[in-house]
């Protein structure tokens, strides 16, 4: 009989979640897991906590709702990253589920192309 490791039961239950919003896949990543659509990062899960990313867009939606962002310590200082605590209801509700991970899944594009756009610049100014 095999039996699911926490973060398959996890990974399975987000795909509940996120049925409305489409496939998800969850990957490894130092304490925890990112959460992937398309081959995109819009979330991550760090000790048992859903964060989804935000950017100039939609940050302040999750400011506005008292949402803390993700932060770490390295090196004795706190690093925030642009991914704040997803709210209550986004594991409740699969319509509120589709909508925040819409948001976050566009800001992880944005966030991509300005990536691509300063690397290409990069290259362009080197050569």
């Amino acid at each position: 009989m095999h039996t699911q490791s926490a973060p398959e039961e996890f990974a399975q239950h987000l795909n509940d979640v996120f049925r409305l919003f489409g496939p998800i896949s969850l990957r490894r990543m130092f304490s925890g897991y990112g959460v992937f659509h398309d081959g995109v990062m819009f979330g991550l899960v760090s000790q048992e906590t859903l964060y989804l990313k935000a950017d100039a867009e939609n940050s302040a939606d999750f400011r506005d709702q008292g949402l803390s962002q993700f932060e770490y310590v390295r090196q004795g200082k706190i690093i925030g990253l642009s991914y704040y605590q997803a709210p209550e209801t986004v594991l409740e509700d699969a319509n509120d589920a589709a909508l925040w991970a819409r948001r976050s899944f566009a800001a992880a594009l944005r966030a991509n192309a300005s990536k691509a756009k300063s690397v290409r610049n990069r290259h362009r100014h080197e050569t």
